[in-house]
């Protein structure tokens, strides 16, 4: 059966795409560690690999699972236009048939076997089949233990009428839900996205980005002279599992523009596309954005004609 290769090098991606048959489809996985996601992808993937014969690169063969860390190999990231993980692209003869992202089952297996034809083991080895359950039938027998009889005529009671009552002891003890704790970082959070007008939360620092995602940002903001505070989510991981809860939006990087979230790398970018005046209230000189002092991020800096 075959099996997801993981690659881990710009050379040792581009030496076994160049030499792949140009009848075989290369399905290339980006993931990032951080990403629940992409564990999912990961047992999805290598379960359809599991479905299909043994080939070696560079043979006939119909299918070959390729896999990489988009932040590590951000150059081949940038290439395929990923801006958000799990990413899936499927590939044949240097050409993309189709891009896939997050990790559904039932879209990347139904991707994967219209380009490359179903597995010959289906039904066998393959993605977990839907089950079905039928509810027991009053009076049903339902096992006997050392043979004695119908365990639930013997070992369960009829609880449908019950209703507890005052007399009733407590089941589990009460405890804190730590709501104040929660309120004060909420508290915080809520300061912290109007730090300035435009705020990034990203991985590292503008000069010292640590992933992919974050570097191309920082990248789109320097480019349009956008002025912006930001904070290094890996310096406080309370701030960073909590930023994730409070606004809903479960990756990083994150952009709050007037303490409002817009959204990552991906809803960044569509919002340029919609509209290329975007960041034109917190735009200085066009190539001259990055971090500003404090006394200039209290207001929207207005573009200068």
């Amino acid at each position: 059966m075959s099996t997801v290769t993981e690659i881990t090098t710009d050379l040792e991606f581009h030496a076994l795409t160049s030499d792949a048959h140009p009848n075989t489809l290369l399905v290339l996985s980006f993931h990032t560690p951080w990403a629940a996601p992409c564990a999912q992808m990961a047992n999805i993937l290598s379960t359809l690999a599991s479905s299909y014969p043994t080939t070696s690169l560079g043979t006939d063969s119909r299918i070959q699972f390729l896999s990489m860390n988009a932040e590590a190999l951000p150059d081949i990231s940038e290439s395929y236009d990923v801006t958000a993980v799990p990413f899936l692209v499927l590939q044949r003869d240097g050409k993309v048939l189709e891009n896939v992202s997050g990790s559904d089952a039932g879209k990347v297996r139904d991707a994967v076997e219209r380009h490359a034809g179903k597995s010959g083991n289906a039904g066998k080895v393959g993605l977990p089949l839907k089950l079905d359950a039928t509810p027991r039938k009053e009076g049903q027998a339902g096992g006997s233990v050392n043979g004695g009889g119908d365990v639930h005529s013997r070992t369960t009671k009829d609880l449908s009428g019950y209703a507890p009552n005052s007399a009733d002891p407590v089941t589990a003890p009460e405890m804190s839900d730590g709501q104040a704790d929660r309120d004060e970082l909420n508290k915080r959070l809520e300061g912290l996205v109007k730090a300035a007008p435009v705020m990034l939360f990203m991985k590292g620092t503008p000069s010292s980005p640590q992933c992919g995602f974050s570097r191309q940002l920082v990248g789109i903001l320097r480019e349009r002279g956008v002025r912006y505070g930001f904070f290094n989510i890996l310096a406080d991981e309370e701030v960073r599992q909590g930023l994730k809860t409070w606004a809903e939006w479960p990756t990083f990087p994150q952009l709050w523009v007037g303490g409002d979230l817009v959204g990552g790398l991906d809803i960044v970018k569509e919002e340029l596309d919609s509209d290329p005046d975007f960041f034109k209230s917190y735009a200085v000189a066009k190539g001259n954005g990055g971090m500003a002092a404090p006394d200039a991020q209290v207001q929207p800096v207005s573009a200068t004609t």
